[in-house]
């Protein structure tokens, strides 16, 4: 027997479609998080994920810059400090080898100004193409027609906004994922002069600081779901979304903090390791806000002649 389309219903292929098919009828969610998936593939989501990978690590360089150029401004006023790490590179590094070291950490600090103007400038930059290409793609998976640009100003000035936001809440959400390792953990428990600590209390102490964590990334991701996109879409829905990819983030975040600690044992995995677990934590990132957005795209919601453009 064959379906209208001429399709075949019988047989060991033909009983699993029906099974599944099945399956997505009796659980709402499952049909929903597999037109989820569809909207996100027809969209080129995995692409788009990619994309805001490369434009995420291109835009740590700066920042390197920037964070050098502060470290040199501090080392230029602590000569006391400055003269113990010439110190320890002098001894870990002996002969010519290390005296080069030692010239070329003095030069690199004599030119903290010009680094750092070069990194503002730099930084300033990319992130507002990072930002450009985040809101496009999150439009993109939101939108079903392409959208008028409303201005270069007023879109260059909204994202200007949004980077220094989504930055300042993504240092938020990784401290307060480091807070909940035990070291760290520890490390504040004796600064509040808490020097015995019960495991249950240590525990629950662990648990709100993820909570807490769970909580900034909700915000962030409900935000990047909700409100950077260059049209207005459900706020209710987005929330939801946003909450599905904060889960997935801490979870990911756990994992990736358990992969550093393996491979840092080793000196292959110190030099190679952080670089391949940014490049994959960027990614995976992107994917969750992307398709967290497609989820939400996919959710019933009012038809799209009567949702209006924003005015970001």
């Amino acid at each position: 027997m064959t379906t209208d389309e001429g399709a075949p219903t019988t047989g060991s292929g033909g009983s699993s479609i029906s099974r599944w098919s099945r399956l997505q009828a009796r659980f709402g969610w499952l049909d929903h998080v597999m037109r989820a998936y569809r909207h996100f593939d027809e969209r080129n989501g995995g692409f788009l994920a990619a994309a805001l990978s490369y434009y995420t690590i291109f835009a740590l360089f700066p920042l390197l810059m920037v964070s050098f150029a502060v470290v040199g401004f501090i080392l230029s006023r602590r000569p006391g400090l400055l003269s113990t790490i010439d110190n320890h590179i002098r001894s870990a590094v002996s002969g010519a080898l290390g005296e080069q070291l030692v010239d070329l950490m003095d030069s690199a600090i004599d030119a903290r100004t010009s680094v750092g103007i070069i990194g503002l400038a730099t930084a300033a930059w990319a992130g507002l193409r990072w930002m450009s290409r985040l809101r496009a793609s999150v439009t993109e998976m939101w939108s079903e027609r392409h959208l008028d640009s409303r201005g270069f100003l007023r879109h260059t000035l909204s994202d200007l906004i949004a980077m220094v936001g989504t930055f300042a809440v993504i240092e938020l959400t990784i401290g307060l994922t480091a807070l909940s390792q035990v070291r760290p953990l520890r490390a504040v428990l004796r600064w509040l002069e808490i020097h015995t600590f019960s495991v249950v209390g240590e525990t629950m102490f662990r648990a709100i600081s993820i909570s807490l964590s769970v909580l900034v990334s909700w915000i962030l991701f409900t935000w990047m779901i909700g409100r950077l996109p260059r049209q207005k879409v459900d706020l209710v829905v987005s929330m939801k979304a946003g909450l599905m990819a904060a889960i997935g983030f801490e979870l990911f975040k756990q994992v990736a903090s358990i992969y550093l600690r393996i491979v840092l044992r080793s000196p292959a995995g110190a030099a190679f390791g952080p670089v391949l677990g940014l490049m994959v934590f960027s990614y995976i990132t992107a994917y969750l806000v992307l398709f967290a957005t497609a989820w939400a795209a996919t959710a019933p919601r009012p038809p799209a002649n009567d949702r209006e453009p924003s005015q970001l």
